[in-house]
């Protein structure tokens, strides 16, 4: 019997899950639960790499663990677990830390990008793409699902994975990335150039995963249009049509060649309502279930089982690695 791939990612506890994250992340992990070894995390390690209040740290991180669950992950299939209470984590991203070059820190976009106009930088988000590479190395991870924004990461987490191997002896399995193409890049309602973030200061570029119908509609009616009334997907001179289209593509299971037949001389009026009730539609149930998880109490069983399972497997790789490294082992 041939052993399954193991699949392993990790989405940060900062703010809420947005539409973008379901249909380029979470959607993904539900499908590839069935075909792979599959470890899903919650990287609250990463978190705290910028300043964040604990009780907020707290109920997101439960927030996204019930949204994990309510979106289909099933803990029988899947290892869902935080980062934080796996301890290996720490000990390898520090063993990963001196493998690792100041050049490649300092080339690091996300770095740039969040560190750009402040006086003080902490030194975790200048370092954490080696916790990152610890992350997925622990698991003997085959596949490690990106977007565009993570090649960087999983790139060095690739070098350091060669470095150490060649440096003491094969011990890391160099992971390959799994890259999704059809909406893996959901864009801000409000600038169909910039992609939705659900760190954007405004709450109207973006929708929740836990917004109530009556928020979505509202939020999708405002949504910003290009000039003319033809819905054609062109991201280069019509990207927020485009991106609508995506949306409702992506929430509906048509084709967009479809959907531009469909609305064929049709104004946007018609064509916004489609596209929110069609995620009003995906929605509704996921947020039932996440209410009654959220409820049930079940939440901290569940990545209770998950952390032990995940340690197990990653004891044994940092074990090894730390052995190669030349630490005395008990």
């Amino acid at each position: 019997m041939t052993k399954q791939k193991r699949v392993l990612s990790g989405i940060q506890p900062s703010g809420l899950m947005t539409i973008g994250n379901y249909i380029g992340a979470i959607r993904q992990f539900v499908a590839m639960q069935h075909d792979y070894d599959s470890y899903f995390m919650i990287v609250d390690m990463h978190a705290i790499t910028v300043p964040q209040d604990p009780e907020k740290l707290r109920e997101q991180t439960e927030s996204l663990a019930a949204v994990y669950l309510a979106c289909g992950i099933d803990p029988e299939k899947a290892t869902l677990f935080l980062q934080s209470q796996v301890r290996a984590h720490a000990m390898l991203g520090w063993m990963m830390t001196t493998l690792t070059y100041m050049g490649e820190l300092e080339r690091m976009t996300q770095f740039k990008d969040k560190s750009a106009g402040k006086e003080s930088i902490g030194t975790g988000l200048f370092v954490y793409p080696s916790l990152m590479a610890a992350d997925i190395l622990l698991y003997d991870s085959d596949l490690v699902p990106v977007g565009d924004d993570q090649t960087q990461h999983l790139e060095l987490t690739r070098d350091l994975a060669h470095r150490f191997n060649q440096r003491y002896g094969d011990t890391f399995v160099v992971p390959e990335g799994h890259f999704t193409e059809v909406g893996a890049r959901i864009m801000s309602l409000v600038d169909g150039t910039k992609k939705m973030s659900k760190s954007d200061p405004n709450p109207n570029a973006f929708i929740s995963l836990l917004d109530e119908p009556d928020v979505i509609r509202k939020k999708v009616s405002r949504a910003t249009t290009d000039s003319g009334r033809e819905i054609v997907f062109d991201r280069e001179n019509k990207p927020e049509v485009s991106n609508l289209l995506e949306i409702l593509s992506a929430f509906s299971g048509q084709s967009i060649k479809a959907l531009e037949a469909q609305y064929e001389g049709q104004g946007y009026g018609a064509f916004k309502k489609d596209v929110a009730e069609a995620i009003v539609a995906t929605l509704a149930p996921i947020q039932e279930r996440y209410r009654d998880i959220r409820a049930s109490g079940e939440l901290h069983d569940v990545l209770k089982r998950g952390a032990e399972k995940a340690s197990v497997v990653a004891e044994a790789t940092l074990r090894r690695a730390m052995e190669r490294m030349g630490f005395v082992q008990p």
